[in-house]
């Protein structure tokens, strides 16, 4: 009859492959059960996923259901979880129940950043994350009419209770000021509104608090990166050279913040016709992956430009949430996983350091 421990040692040799490490001493195997009713064994686990995004969990069941069966289990089943690694900074500076915080950002504006955001944050919901979505453009808030809202929010208790939809949880200067009255405020203004967003909105327990950014690189930028540390930023752009030239902006403004780059994604990358599906090229191609590359950060994919996902804007029903399964949807998905991986990295990354450093310091004796 197997042993539990020798199931654990079986599935020591797999690895989580964004992560590099294997699955034991990632924490990410739990309640092993193991059946014997005279026929052979028949062993059950449940693997942790250190994100519900993750996207190369058939080739982890896979490996793992091979790992058991080579020890002659005669069935393995194989339940799924997710716990989300925590960026311990949020808690040490904000009191709020947030793991991870991802920025949005654009050089330039024009270039779909907030469609990105939009349906980023409601593809991981899709996948069964916890999300919030922010919108820090104070001055030119969309969120509210790419998510289909449009009402002011209520407080309880003295907080603010975030708007939801399509299973994200939102807030915006949108609900708060009439749709044809400009914010004009100095800085100073636009700070203490940021700032009430993090701290004085009822966010509750979320795995990401995606930030959608106004375009460039101003004070909202600055103040969101000295209120609440960011996990890292994606920065958004379109093939065109003169879009590209503000990627380096967006790259060199996150690091300038000492935020993380998560990614440059290529936003209306190509044209997908709807009656024949080829592939056109538009404004030309593979631009954002180059720039990526030569600056050193990932390259998170390519989104299509298509009339399903500009209406899907307009109307407010994006196309993540409408239309998961079409060719132009499946990008955002695809962003999701590889935003979701690259968090998961950074914040493992930081406990295994954080565990590393707390063994280097001396034990001082008496």
């Amino acid at each position: 009859m197997l042993t539990e421990q020798q199931i654990l040692t079986a599935l020591s040799k797999v690895e989580e492959p964004e992560l590099h490490r294997d699955l034991v001493t990632l924490n990410m195997i739990k309640d092993i059960k193991i059946h014997h009713d005279g026929r052979g064994d028949a062993v059950n686990f449940t693997i942790v996923l250190t994100t519900p995004a993750c996207p190369l969990r058939n080739q982890i069941e896979s490996e793992a259901r091979a790992a058991v069966a080579a020890l002659g289990a005669k069935q393995v089943a194989i339940k799924w979880d997710a716990n989300v690694p925590s960026d311990k900074r949020i808690s040490g500076k904000l009191n709020i129940p947030v793991k991870s915080t991802i920025a949005v950002a654009s050089g330039k504006g024009g270039v779909g950043k907030t469609t990105v955001s939009v349906n980023l944050a409601v593809a991981l919901a899709q996948m069964g994350a916890q999300v919030g979505l922010m919108d820090a453009d104070i001055y030119g808030p969309n969120i509210p009419i790419m998510m289909g809202v449009n009402e002011p929010p209520r407080s309880r208790n003295e907080r603010i209770m975030p708007l939801e939809a399509y299973g994200v949880k939102l807030m915006s200067m949108g609900f708060l000021v009439p749709p044809d009255q400009a914010v004009i405020w100095r800085g100073p203004m636009l700070h203490s509104a940021i700032r009430q967003f993090l701290s004085d909105v009822e966010w509750g327990e979320l795995d990401y608090l995606v930030i959608d950014l106004p375009p460039g690189t101003g004070d909202a930028q600055l103040t969101l990166a000295q209120s609440v540390p960011l996990t890292g930023g994606v920065v958004v752009a379109t093939p065109q050279d003169v879009a590209l030239a503000d990627v380096v902006k967006g790259i060199a403004m996150f690091e300038k913040l000492e935020v993380p780059v998560l990614g440059v994604v290529e936003n209306m990358s190509y044209f997908l016709c709807p009656h024949c599906g080829e592939r056109t090229d538009i404004f030309a191609h593979g631009g954002a992956a180059k720039m990526a590359e030569k600056y050193g950060a990932p390259f998170l994919g390519e989104i299509p430009l298509d009339v399903a996902i500009r209406v899907g804007g307009d109307s407010g029903k994006p196309v993540a949430a409408t239309h998961p399964d079409s060719p132009y949807a499946l990008p955002f998905k695809q962003l999701a996983q590889a935003v979701a991986a690259q968090v998961s990295v950074m914040n493992v990354q930081a406990v295994q350091d954080e565990l590393i450093s707390a063994a280097r310091i001396p034990v001082m004796r008496r």
